[in-house]
């Protein structure tokens, strides 16, 4: 087989397996990811803000050689990654998606989490699209474009934010897998949106250093790939645990116990995204699982304790001198939604502090009953762009509606999945499988499990 007969678009254990056996090299695939970045029929021109072709093929061959020599430093070895604008890389500038800061001095080192995906042997193809400073759930970027959902990408829907451009470049093969963050939602809705698996570890699990911040009490760091045992192996880099390379047979779901919320996650769902999600827990219940409907009513809390919310003030404390000087540079949009931490009040921020300490005390032991608690990712299918770009007003709305249910998850530092679970040529919407604070290994498991039993039932795939 000719190493570029091996196509980017496929598990990381598939493109594992074929590096180890020679029937490809870190090269071809390389060279694969940058032809579709290239490709003026795609939109890697929107999906990328930087594409660093020479340091790629560089890196490449000197990890081919490594293993010629015998050297095989991880599963990520030799595979094309993409890393969201905002965490350093050195000698890049970090812009975060913005133009205000395109004068700043590059970094002069990798982020944390960049650093420990290089030493596991990813190749670095560039930096991805995403919105402003990460504030919004919908991916639209008024600088450097919007990124396209895989879905009727005719018509034009979002990818979804914030990290737009990570889920792009997995969906459209221009990298295996992405690094994102999540700070109410952003590494989940694109995996939502774009069809594809997305991992949110509770925020103290993988390195926020070298980060530009949204929320420094909300921020986590994670990975978008096309299955869990995907996510799985780079969270495990990430998060500087081992990576359990042996087959990874799925656990049945029979007899497995799933919360399913009730309360706040399905208001105002579209029909239409209603429908895919109760097939899939209609799936779920026929392979065996119990299903509880439950109700969390400190959820329905949320917007009054969230009057300000964490994001707009402590994004507020970090661009407040910069607004003094270049506002008019930033995306309306986004300035806005910083501008609303503003008036907040140190003790308003204290009561948000003790807010959640309650509503994650609140939630630790009745998420602890199940295996996973499930919802959907969104309540809706990916919605065009066009619109969304045209009204101020349709904006907002659908950006609350978009980010509603996994920013529920961040107040609770949470950690949660979406899976794919829609049927072929249906818009995905993404399941959300969510445990408590620090029950990240618990629910690996759990998501192979429901990732297994939704393949099996011609859902996700």
């Amino acid at each position: 087989m000719s190493p570029d007969a091996i196509d980017l678009q496929r598990p990381l254990s598939e493109l594992a397996a074929a590096l180890d056996a020679a029937r490809t090299t870190s090269r071809a695939l390389t060279e694969q990811a940058l032809a579709r970045i290239a490709d003026p029929a795609g939109q890697g021109a929107v999906v990328f803000t930087h594409v660093d072709a020479q340091a790629a093929r560089e890196a490449a061959d000197g990890l081919d050689a490594l293993r010629r020599a015998g050297v095989r430093l991880s599963p990520l070895m030799g595979i094309p990654v993409s890393v969201k604008d905002l965490f350093d890389v050195a000698g890049q500038v970090t812009r975060a998606g913005s133009k205000v800061l395109s004068n700043v001095p590059a970094a002069t080192r990798d982020a944390l989490a960049v650093a420990r995906l290089r030493q596991a042997g990813a190749v670095v193809v560039g930096r991805t699209n995403m919105t402003e400073f990460a504030f919004s759930g919908l991916g639209l970027n008024p600088h450097y474009g919007t990124p396209r959902s895989p879905w009727q990408r005719e018509v034009g829907h979002i990818a979804g934010g914030s990290s737009s451009g990570a889920a792009a470049s997995v969906a459209d093969g221009m990298a295996a897998v992405a690094l994102g963050t999540d700070t109410g939602g952003s590494i989940r809705i694109p995996s939502a949106f774009c069809g594809l698996t997305g991992f949110k570890p509770t925020a103290a699990r993988t390195p926020r250093e070298g980060a530009l911040p949204l929320s420094t009490s909300l921020d986590s760091v994670g990975p978008i790939g096309r299955s869990v045992d995907c996510c799985a192996r780079v969270d495990a880099i990430l998060s500087g645990n081992a990576v359990d390379e042996a087959p990874l047979a799925p656990r049945n779901a029979r007899g497995m116990r799933f919360g399913v919320l009730t309360n706040y996650v399905l208001d105002g769902a579209q029909p239409a995204a209603i429908a895919i999600y109760e097939r899939a827990l209609a799936a779920l219940a026929k392979a065996g699982a119990t299903l509880v409907e439950f109700t969390f009513r400190p959820f329905d809390d949320l917007p009054a304790i969230n009057r300000f919310g964490f994001s707009p003030i402590e994004a507020y404390a970090w661009h407040r001198e910069r607004l003094a000087q270049c506002a008019h540079e930033y995306d309306p949009r986004v300035l806005v939604r910083i501008r609303k931490g503003e008036p907040a009040s140190a003790a308003d921020y204290l009561d948000l502090i003790e807010a959640r300490a309650a509503l994650i005390a609140a939630a630790t032991p009745v998420w602890q009953r199940f295996d996973a608690v499930l919802c959907p990712t969104v309540p809706l299918t990916p919605p065009a762009i066009a619109p969304l770009e045209a009204s101020d007003e349709t904006f907002t709305a659908t950006n609350a509606l978009v980010l509603r249910n996994p920013t529920a998850i961040n107040m609770i530092d949470g950690c949660a999945f979406s899976l794919p679970c829609q049927a072929a040529g249906e818009a995905p919407i993404g399941l959300m499988l969510s445990g408590a604070a620090g029950d990240d290994a618990r629910l690996f498991p759990v998501a192979r499990a429901v990732e297994h039993t939704l393949r099996a039932a011609g859902l996700g795939s």
